[in-house]
């Protein structure tokens, strides 16, 4: 039954129908505009999440990392975990919106920018790099801030199963964020030519990785996405870490590190087990900092 229900769920017609309502809830979230769509999704997301069985998972990964919080500091964190998804799913629809800021006026506009002057540098020294983030806040806002900046970034994006619906995301986050490229085969190939010509990799690289190195996370080991360092390896380039920092006032903060000293083997060369382990290390200091910030729903540990 199952396998019936996902062949029904992969139909065109299926596919179709599922974009189309997609496509609804987009205008109507546009109706609603920014603010008010965002106050409804919070307390959506809140009222659903005690059903979801990522909760369950996420206060498990919480514990584990925070085991000198309380049940009620935890259950907080998480609280502000889910209100974060929902205004990020909101602010998807706005992206255009929170776009229009200019980097070098900071308080005007919805985003700030704080490391000015390394995406100034990355920018005019015609030299290639690599930008990796984590899923903090509204990680889609740090491409756009790379694009309000003129700093062309080739980024990794898990596209979406429906054709469709990955046909519209990806005509609107190329228009705000730059070049994307969907993860899976043929993408290496596309990074690669990318550096090689002198432009800037973008990457998310938080989650889960089969065949990664074990390096700590929070104090257990975690399987962790080595491109970066193999990246940086192989091209002897600068790597900056990215993220970004929801403001109580509902405003948005782009932070770029300056360039980050990954440990070099005995040849002189960027060790990549060691590498991706300061690379988490870097992303478990984020955490820590805004931990309702971060998605702890994934299943991190495994």
């Amino acid at each position: 039954m199952k396998t019936f229900i996902r062949r029904m769920m992969r139909s065109r017609p299926a596919k179709a129908a599922i974009a189309s309502s997609v496509r609804n809830t987009v205008a109507v979230v546009r109706w609603l505009g920014l603010e008010r769509a965002s106050r409804i999704a919070v307390r959506v997301t809140r009222l659903i999440a005690p059903f979801v069985p990522e909760s369950k998972l996420a206060l498990t990964n919480l514990r584990a990392a925070f085991p000198e919080k309380s049940d009620a500091e935890l259950k907080a964190i998480l609280a502000g975990v889910w209100a974060g998804l929902g205004r990020t799913a909101v602010e998807y629809v706005f992206l255009d919106q929170l776009a229009e800021f200019d980097p070098h006026r900071p308080g005007e506009g919805r985003v700030d920018v704080v490391g000015i002057e390394y995406f100034d540098s990355l920018r005019d020294d015609g030299k290639p790099a690599i930008i990796f983030s984590a899923h903090l806040a509204n990680w889609e806002i740090l491409a756009v801030a790379a694009a309000r900046f003129g700093l062309p970034v080739i980024s990794l994006f898990r596209a979406p199963r429906n054709s469709q619906l990955a046909q519209d995301l990806m005509s609107e986050r190329e228009r705000l964020m730059g070049r994307l490229v969907a993860s899976g085969r043929g993408a290496t190939f596309e990074v690669g030519a990318a550096l090689d010509r002198g432009e800037h990799l973008g990457m998310l690289t938080d989650q889960h990785h089969t065949h990664g190195p074990r390096v700590p996370f929070f104090g257990r080991p975690v399987s962790a996405n080595p491109l970066v360092a193999r990246l940086a390896r192989h091209y002897d380039c600068p790597v900056h870490g990215a993220r970004s920092i929801r403001l109580p006032d509902g405003r948005l903060r782009v932070e770029l590190t300056p360039p980050i000293d990954l440990p070099r083997d005995a040849e002189g060369l960027i060790d990549v087990d060691a590498g991706t382990a300061t690379v988490m290390s870097v992303i478990e200091g984020w955490v820590r900092e805004h931990p309702e910030q971060w998605l702890w729903l994934h299943n991190r540990w495994r």
